[in-house]
């Protein structure tokens, strides 16, 4: 038979051929179907062997301990000749995998031969086709769980047995640093036992991943936005339990666990972390510092793992075999969904190849399995493309009405924006009443109020909403507010601009859409205002009617927030691209007179960088590389657009040139960017004003807000996603 190997003195990987173990009493022998890599502790191992044998020491000081006793009590020549004969030896590697009983032995009379099993061991249930497992290693499989997932048996039990140490307690709340494999489920069984979990990555489609599953809310722990989460979940006390799931050399874990965790909490250690535990921080506390051991009770216990010796249930409730089993359960019931994080399958005869792409980075991953001989491949079926359904717009819209000049114009949020992009514009406005402005503080409801000349300032907003004289409301708040007050403006028969985005969630995005169906009124404007830029339009003039398909560059520099900006609340108020990735989503649609149908969403490891490509129905594509990390001083905005033998080139709002059979270039640098937003609001208000159509079709609002959405699916799926529904 075959099975992975490793030296862990050259390092070198392989399948060899090895004999079949037999098999023993007490245990069964089992056929592979599926095993999983350990994405942590074995990528671990294999790095630790590629080092040099100083590496190795400084990574293993424990084993360094061992042999200077050795030394001792030997001496070093016989200490010599025993070590390098150990590491110049081939080592297994695996301990999670699902199979068939092939062979049933002597004293083991609750499975049979056929039968499907999940096993676990790192001396048992290995990379090979065959292994040999006793009885407290091994669990049936319950019917109906497909072996793919069954596979994932004995990591879940490692995150069940973490969970299990840290005792939740229903409604209450915590916090998972590291969100790879063993964090990814952590978080999930929390959920399922009813506490709100914040996740901690640094890696933004892991954490995406874990939200995607039902995590309260995640980010990357340099960021503010996970200590604002944390303290709006639990009104400020910190969380009832932090779970270190995460690996490496940094301290940093457990200093923001301490930080972070309430007075007299608990931090369970599952990961192998840095745990120089600082000392005030946790005295102050009284924090009770907790140990996981991998899958619980019986765990390097030889009389319960090889003899088969099962503690009384009415001592140890939850032992290994008994944590296997409530995982496979859960799993089987729909309570933990493994298939998210399954990255990629591959075949058993390219474990040597699938290790080093891991390794290398090549292949990123959250979990790998390998698939044996005899088991089918995944069908299309089996393994769904995501979809991102793009809702129909299905009202009966009421005519429009013309109003009488001026148009009253309600303000719904006052903040930096408003005052410095939209309210000065409108101000100076002729045929614009600002009739009320709305904050939820009245201080800057009067700031606004004095400084633009609104009639009247108020914090109450049924008040604005039920007033019959109001033409448009302006909704300018906080992103996790726009698409309930904007469902409520419309159901009060207004007409509505909204800054971007519409909704955060799907469902938001349907609610709204409900309130256009059941008022009939579909007077709905987002501040997508890139698409009314004046150098914008020059050049899409110039560059002309396109015939083929076309390619479309863009470039967003959007750097690195401040500390403090409530942008960084991704709990609350969403990712920065769900928030203003609109904008570029839409212009590219509107350049390219069409709305998305697919949507594909990467990001490089270890930054809030973004790579979204959009797909059109006539096989054009737009390109928005959405990075933070690039140097202040270069232009935000950069795009090319190429099609038909003709390129245009826009250079942030500033210069813009459309090279063809002839090359044009605008004439001089304008004395401001110009972003569109005057001709924007002149636009919006023209349309209130005469009752003509709104300046973008809701269609298009929909679906450049659903594929913004689809960029969150994207980075959880590492999958294209299609817009379902798209024209």
């Amino acid at each position: 038979m075959k099975q992975v190997v490793q030296n862990y003195k050259s390092g070198e990987l392989a399948v060899l051929d090895v004999p079949v173990p037999g098999c023993k009493p007490g245990g069964v022998l089992v056929r592979s179907a599926y095993s999983l890599i350990s994405t942590g502790t074995e990528l671990m191992k294999v790095s630790e062997a590629g080092m040099s044998m100083l590496g190795k020491a400084r990574s293993r000081p424990d084993q360094v301990a061992k042999v200077m006793q050795s030394v001792a009590t030997n001496g070093v020549p016989a200490t010599y000749r025993k070590v390098m004969g150990k590491l110049d030896s081939y080592t297994p590697l695996g301990y999670s995998l699902c199979g068939i009983v092939e062979q049933v032995g002597a004293g083991v009379d609750d499975v049979k031969v056929g039968d499907l099993v999940a096993c676990a061991g790192n001396e048992h249930a290995l990379h090979a086709e065959l292994n040999w497992v006793p009885k407290n290693l091994y669990s049936p499989v319950p019917d109906g769980l497909a072996p793919r997932h069954a596979a994932f048996g004995t990591v879940g039990s490692i995150a069940l047995q973490g969970v299990r140490q840290g005792e939740p307690q229903l409604g209450e709340s915590a916090l998972v640093i590291g969100l790879g494999l063993i964090g990814q489920l952590v978080a999930q069984l929390l959920t399922a036992a009813g506490v709100r979990v914040v996740g901690v990555d640094p890696d933004p489609s892991r954490c995406a991943l874990a939200e995607s599953l039902g995590a309260a809310a995640t980010g990357d722990p340099a960021s503010a936005a996970v200590e604002s989460a944390v303290a709006e979940l639990t009104g400020g006390y910190g969380v009832d339990q932090v779970y270190l799931a995460a690996g490496g050399a940094s301290n940093q874990p457990v200093e923001l666990a301490a930080r972070l965790c309430r007075d007299r909490g608990r931090v369970v250690d599952i990961g192998k972390c840095r745990l120089d535990l600082p000392w005030n921080a946790y005295y102050e506390k009284e924090l009770d510092v907790r140990f996981s051991r991998s899958y619980g009770p019986g765990r390097y216990d030889p009389e319960y793992e090889l003899e088969g010796r099962d503690y009384p249930i009415g001592y140890v409730r939850w032992t290994e075999r008994r944590n296997l089993a409530c995982f496979l359960d859960l799993v089987a019931r729909g309570r933990v969904d493994v298939e998210p994080l399954i990255s990629h399958v591959a075949d058993f005869d390219d474990a040597v190849d699938t290790y080093q792409r891991l390794k290398d980075g090549e292949l990123k991953a959250v979990a790998v399995l390998f698939r044996y001989a005899d088991q089918p491949a995944e069908s299309p079926a089996e393994i769904p493309a995501p979809r991102v359904a793009v809702p129909a717009v299905s009202a009966r819209p009421r005519t429009a009405r013309a109003v009488p000049s001026p148009v009253r114009v309600a303000f719904v949020g006052a903040g930096n924006y408003a005052t410095s992009m939209l309210l000065p514009h409108l101000s100076e406005r002729d045929g614009v009443e600002l009739a009320t402005v709305v904050t939820t503080t009245a201080l800057s409801a009067a700031n606004a109020q004095r400084k633009f000349g609104f009639a009247e300032a108020t914090t109450d907003l049924d008040a604005v909403l039920g007033d019959t004289s109001i033409d448009a409301v302006f909704v300018v708040t906080r992103h996790s507010s726009h698409a309930e007050l904007t469902r409520q403006a419309l159901l009060a028969g207004k007409s509505v601009f909204v800054e971007k985005p519409l909704a955060l969630t799907e469902d938001e995005l349907a609610d709204v859409l409900a309130a256009v169906e059941e008022s009939g009124n579909d007077r709905l404007q987002v501040g997508f205002n890139r698409r009314f830029a004046p150098l914008l339009h020059e050049a899409k003039g110039r560059f002309g009617v396109r015939t083929g398909p076309a390619s479309l560059r863009y470039l967003v520099n959007a750097g690195r927030l401040q500390q403090g900006s409530w942008y960084l609340q991704q709990g609350t108020e969403g990712s920065r691209f769900a928030g203003e990735g609109g904008h570029f989503i839409d212009t590219a649609s509107w350049l390219l007179d069409s709305d998305p149908v697919s949507v594909y969403a990467t990001a490089p490891a270890g930054n809030e960088d973004l790579q979204v490509v959009v797909g059109y129905p006539d096989g054009s594509t737009a390109t928005i590389s959405y990075v933070t990390t690039g140097a202040p001083g270069y232009p935000k905005e950069t795009l090319d657009l190429v099609a038909d033998g003709k390129v245009l080139r826009f250079d942030d709002f500033v210069r813009a040139s459309v090279y063809g059979r002839k090359r044009w270039v605008s004439s001089r640098l304008p004395k401001t960017r110009d972003k569109g937003q005057n001709a924007e609001l002149a636009a919006f208000i023209r349309a209130v004003r005469t009752g003509g159509p709104m300046p973008v079709p809701l269609e298009s609002l929909v679906a450049t807000t659903a594929a913004t959405l689809a960029v969150r699916t994207g980075l959880a799926s590492g999958a294209p996603v299609t817009l379902a529904g798209s024209r």
